[in-house]
C-alpha cells in the first residue's frame, strides 16, 4: 500500500495487476518498483492473512517478494534497471532450504554455494538501500546522524512491510519500540566501494564477540541476516563509516497494516529534513523521542560530521553532494550554481589508538570520538569500546594518545 494512493480500494483494482503465485492467479499491487507485490484474495489460503484496511475489496492479503512469483501481467514498463537477483548454481538436489540452512550456520562461510549464491548481490551506483531503525535512531537521523553499519538492498527486504517482519533486521537490540510502528531510512548508494560484506578474515572479529558485548542479533559470518524464515544479504558500510547523506534520502515508517510512509525527505543545500506527511499520518512522528510532529523543516545544523565528499570543479576543490542518478554536483545554495563535478571523492579521517585502527567521528576538546574499524574481542576489550547498535563500537580517546592520524580522500570513478 502506498499512501500516495489517493483513490478507494487496493490500486490493482484500477491498474489490473494479476500476479501467479503458487499457481494461484491474484489480483495485486506493486511495491518497490517491482521488488515485492501484496497479494489479495477473496478467500482464505495459506499465508494470506486479514486485510487489516477497512473497506478492501478482498478480505484476505499477503507479501511476497518478486522471486516467489511465476508470472505478473498488467504491469507498467519499468523506469528504472532492476536490481541483479540472489542466483544460485543448478543442483539436481539442492534448493532454497538447502542454501538457507547453510546461510544460517557460520561454518559454512566458506562454503563454495554459499559463496556464490552471496556474491549475485550487488551493488551499482543508484542502488537504493535500507537500514531500518529504532524511533530514537530515527530522531538521531533527523538531528544529523549519517548512514553507517549494518544495511540492506531495498530490492531484498521490499516484502517485509510490517513492524513485525522489519524486526529481523533490526540492529538496535531490541526487538520493538512497544509501538505497532517500523522506521527505517533509505537512500541511495553513491559508489559500491563505501560497503562491503562482513564475510571473511576481516570480519571475523564480529562472530567472536560475546552476547554480552554485542547489540542485534549475532554476525553469522555468511553474509546473510540471522533468520529462520528469510535469505537476505546483508552489507555494511567500509570500515563502519558513516557515509555522505545523498541528496533526497527518505526516512519512512511503516504501519502494521503495511503502508510505507514518507515522513521527511533530506535537502542537501539546507542541510535539513523536510517533513512530508499530512495531519493523518503526523501521528505516527509521536514516539520519536525529541521531535515535534508539527515541524515542518528540522535543520541539522552545524553538527559535526565524519566524513564529506569532495569534488573539483573548474580547478577548484569544493563540498559536493551526490544526487543520484543524475551524479554528483558542487553543493550550492543557489541553483546556477550547482556545477556537476569532474572529480569526486568520501573524505574521512583515520587514526590508531592503542595499536588499534579506528574512525575519528569528531573532536571534542582534546578528546576523539571514535569508531572501531574492525571490531574484534581484543580491540573492545583495549580500548573500553561501547556497542551502540549492531557491529557499531566506539570510544573516546585523548588527542594526544592517538598516532597514524590522516586525512584520507577515497575516490569515486566517473
Amino acid at each position: 500500500m502506498s499512501v500516495t494512493d489517493r483513490a478507494s480500494g487496493p490500486a490493482s483494482a484500477r491498474t489490473g495487476l494479476r500476479v501467479t503465485y503458487g499457481g494461484v492467479v491474484h489480483p495485486a499491487e506493486e511495491l518497490a518498483r517491482g521488488a515485492a507485490y501484496e497479494l489479495f484474495s477473496a478467500e482464505a489460503a495459506p499465508g494470506f492473512e486479514r486485510a487489516p484496511r477497512p473497506g478492501s475489496t478482498w478480505p484476505w492479503r499477503r507479501f511476497v517478494h518478486v522471486t516467489e512469483v511465476t508470472e505478473v501481467r498488467g504491469g507498467g514498463t519499468p523506469v528504472e534497471e532492476p536490481e541483479a537477483a540472489l542466483l544460485m548454481p543448478v543442483h539436481r538436489d539442492r534448493g532454497w532450504s538447502y542454501v538457507h540452512q547453510l546461510s544460517q550456520q557460520p561454518t559454512a562461510a566458506g562454503d563454495p554455494t554459499v559463496a556464490a549464491v552471496r556474491g549475485s548481490a550487488v551493488l551499482r551506483r543508484g542502488t537504493r538501500m535500507v537500514k531500518v531503525l529504532s524511533a530514537r535512531q530515527l530522531a538521531g537521523y533527523v538531528r544529523g546522524w549519517l548512514p553507517h553499519g549494518f544495511c540492506y538492498r531495498e530490492h531484498d527486504v521490499a516484502h517485509l512491510r510490517t513492524p513485525a517482519a522489519l524486526a529481523v533486521l533490526r540492529g538496535d537490540g531490541t526487538s520493538g519500540d512497544g509501538t505497532d510502528i517500523g522506521y527505517a531510512l533509505r537512500w541511495r548508494a553513491a559508489d559500491p566501494g563505501d560497503y562491503d560484506v562482513p564475510v571473511g578474515e576481516a570480519h571475523r572479529g564480529l562472530l567472536g564477540l560475546p552476547p554480552r558485548e554485542r547489540l542485534g542479533p549475532p554476525v553469522l559470518g555468511t553474509g546473510f541476516v540471522p533468520s529462520s524464515a528469510q535469505l537476505i544479504p546483508e552489507f555494511v558500510t567500509r570500515d563502519f563509516a558513516d557515509l555522505p547523506m545523498p541528496a533526497n534520502a527518505a526516512l519512512l515508517a511503516y504501519t502494521a497494516e503495511g503502508a510505507e510512509v514518507v515522513l521527511y525527505s533530506y535537502q542537501a543545500e539546507q542541510r535539513g529534513w523536510l517533513r512530508m506527511v499530512g495531519p493523518q499520518w503526523r501521528h505516527l512522528l509521536a514516539a520519536v523521542p525529541g521531535l515535534s510532529p508539527d515541524q515542518e523543516y528540522v535543520p541539522t545544523g552545524e553538527v559535526p560530521r565524519s566524513t564529506q565528499l569532495v569534488g573539483r570543479y573548474a580547478g577548484g576543490e569544493y563540498e559536493a553532494v551526490a544526487d543520484l542518478p543524475g551524479g554528483f554536483r558542487v553543493l550550492a545554495m543557489t541553483r546556477a550554481a550547482r556545477y556537476p563535478v569532474d572529480q569526486v571523492a568520501r573524505r574521512l579521517r583515520y587514526v590508531r589508538w592503542r595499536g588499534v585502527p579506528c574512525l575519528v567521528l569528531r573532536e571534542e576538546g582534546g578528546w576523539l570520538r571514535l569508531r572501531l574499524r574492525r571490531p574484534d574481542p581484543d580491540a573492545v576489550r583495549d580500548t573500553g569500546a561501547q556497542c551502540h547498535e549492531r557491529g557499531v563500537y566506539e570510544t573516546w580517546a585523548p588527542a594526544a594518545e592517538v598516532t597514524d592520524d590522516q586525512v584520507v580522500d577515497l575516490p569515486y570513478a566517473l
